[in-house]
């Protein structure tokens, strides 16, 4: 939850960043072509290259959007979804949220979790990446914020969200259109990739792999599955990716319970059994998986 960040950061980030920097984490690049959109449904558009994949939901009275990418993008996004009436914001990082401002500004009202709009009005520490988060503007915090499952109706599209906690993040929602069968997951889901689990603002592993239960239990063979970043996905695709995740996760635990700390683990290159299946870097994920372990070890058992 939020209390954790009001211990003194500075000394936090002093205590931890050495050894982030000691393992020489890189920030991976990030490239996108142009913005463009893609039918899903009826009155679903699929819009890419803004940084995230934004879902957009056409209605007599405007566009509401499951995420609007970055800021960097936010005229082209404003562009192709027209009228936007409301953003709902899936989880807080700015591949995500950054076009929240000019969101707000064109009129639109912001939704989220209440954890993600507490984390937005917060500095947050990457030390691994060497990235400091300031708290955002004032335009661009949800005015509309909720605790455990909402819904509305848009355009006559049934809609309703509910949180995964502490998975990716400690605000993240899945946003479901169940008349389309059209399910936005966020980055809860991060196909054919070393996912990244932000210990700071409450992700782990195990959250994350609870996170796919909901969605499994949520979706229809049939259903659009739609991630973050990447293609359409399936129900078969998130039950795989939830497979991965738990053999990395009883790898870990078991590693952990033979005394293994983050670097140790990285020496014993604990992800080499995924190569080729999970791009990323590999010593970056270990880190942060690691600290997110730590974090619930006592759910873990048989550790202290």
């Amino acid at each position: 939850m939020i209390t954790a960040m009001y211990q003194p950061r500075r000394e936090f980030l002093k205590a931890i960043a050495a050894g982030a920097a000691a393992l020489g984490f890189a920030r991976p690049g990030f490239s996108q072509s142009g913005v463009s959109s893609a039918k899903l449904a009826d009155n679903l558009s699929l819009i890419t290259g803004a940084g995230n994949n934004i879902v957009s939901l056409s209605g007599g009275e405007g566009t509401l959007l499951v995420d609007c990418g970055d800021a960097a993008h936010a005229r082209d996004v404003l562009k192709l979804a027209g009228n936007v009436k409301t953003v709902i914001n899936t989880h807080w990082h700015l591949e995500s949220t950054g076009a929240n401002e000019a969101m707000a500004k064109a009129g639109a009202k912001l939704v989220s979790h209440v954890n993600t709009e507490l984390w937005m009005t917060q500095e947050i520490i990457h030390d691994w990446e060497h990235k400091v988060f300031p708290p955002r503007s004032k335009d661009a915090l949800p005015s509309e914020t909720f605790y455990t499952t909402a819904k509305t109706t848009f355009g006559g599209e049934p809609v309703e969200y509910g949180l995964m906690p502490m998975a990716h993040t400690d605000g993240d929602i899945y946003v479901h259109f169940t008349g389309a069968n059209v399910l936005v997951v966020g980055d809860v889901i991060q196909p054919g990739k070393l996912p990244l689990l932000d210990f700071p603002t409450g992700g782990w592993i195990g959250g994350m792999q609870e996170a796919h239960r909901t969605l499994l239990r949520l979706a229809k063979d049939s259903t659009k599955i739609v991630p973050a970043g990447g293609p359409v996905l399936t129900k078969a695709d998130v039950q795989a990716n939830l497979d991965l995740l738990t053999k990395i996760r009883d790898e870990f635990v078991k590693l952990m319970k033979k005394g293994m700390g983050p670097k140790d683990m990285i020496d014993a290159q604990a992800v080499k059994d995924f190569e080729g299946q999970l791009s990323g870097d590999p010593n970056q994920f270990i880190f942060t998986a690691y600290r997110g372990l730590w974090a619930h070890v006592r759910e873990l058992g048989g550790i202290v």
